[in-house]
């Protein structure tokens, strides 16, 4: 059976911890960069579990940490809090059985994020992923998780890829510090091929263009850029930009991202 306890998308707010307490402290951005011996640390497969079915090879690319640098920032509105991404990025692959595959990248030490794909005819799927963040407030650090389960058919890549193709991605998310779920839901197009340079090598990448609309306990947009390599499907550049309101006693609160990151070296670190 597939995991479906992972989940999708950037919506990791902790405003309502923060604004219920009434704090008006100054932000401390301890934010740093994550180290590859850091995230190989945390590694716990490197095989198929069970020695199940693999995937076809275009469907999963090799188990490893990789090297990917970026940057970006994120920022909320109330109370008036922003921290850093990058410029090192370190993302591990590791397979979760019946030819599915999770990979995880952290954007800093205070914020990673990862998502499970899994075959499904001709697609490679999101069957969801997880979003966690930490914001210091003084000595005090906020921490807050974020879920999303998608929906069967939600793409991440085509296994036959055709310019132009659409499908609708739909998830459903629920977070530590908010109550209630938050829908997120849209288009997917493929937006055709293109050759990206990795390390002095040319990679063959099909750009996949994701819009997605936030509605319920938390309400915005999302519009996310990720260019899959063909030969293995492992993400090669992603960019991205979130912008996410909740409700608050005080006031509502808007959660912005931005941010980029690309693969250095194909082969894991």
């Amino acid at each position: 059976m597939r995991r479906r306890s992972k989940a999708l998308a950037g919506v990791a707010v902790v405003v309502l911890v923060l604004v219920a307490a009434g704090l008006v402290l100054t932000l401390r951005d301890n934010a740093r960069p994550v180290t590859v011996q850091e995230a190989r640390s945390r590694t716990t497969t490197s095989v198929d579990p069970a020695g199940r079915e693999q995937a076809p090879a275009a469907a999963r690319p090799e188990p490893g940490v990789y090297r990917y640098e970026g940057g970006g920032t994120e920022a909320l509105s109330t109370p008036p809090l922003s921290q850093s991404q990058g410029p090192e990025m370190p993302a591990t692959v590791e397979l979760t059985g019946d030819g599915c595959w999770s990979f995880r990248i952290d954007y800093s030490s205070n914020h990673w994020q990862d998502w499970e794909h899994c075959p499904e005819g001709d697609l490679v799927t999101e069957v969801g992923g997880s979003t966690w963040q930490r914001w210091m407030i003084g000595t005090s650090a906020i921490t807050n998780l974020s879920t999303f389960v998608c929906e069967p058919g939600t793409p991440a890549f085509s296994l036959e890829p055709v310019d132009a193709q659409q499908w609708t991605g739909s998830c459903v998310g629920t977070s530590e510090a908010v109550s209630g779920q938050t829908v997120s839901e849209g288009p997917y197009v493929d937006d055709g091929e293109q050759v990206l340079e990795v390390g002095g090598v040319e990679v063959r990448t099909r750009r996949y263009v994701s819009e997605r609309t936030m509605t319920g306990a938390q309400t915005g947009q999302e519009r996310s850029t990720t260019w899959f390599a063909v030969e293995s499907g492992l993400p090669v550049r992603n960019e991205r930009t979130l912008e996410v309101r909740t409700d608050t006693p005080i006031g509502p609160s808007t959660y912005t991202e931005s941010g980029w990151f690309q693969l250095t070296d194909l082969r894991p670190a």
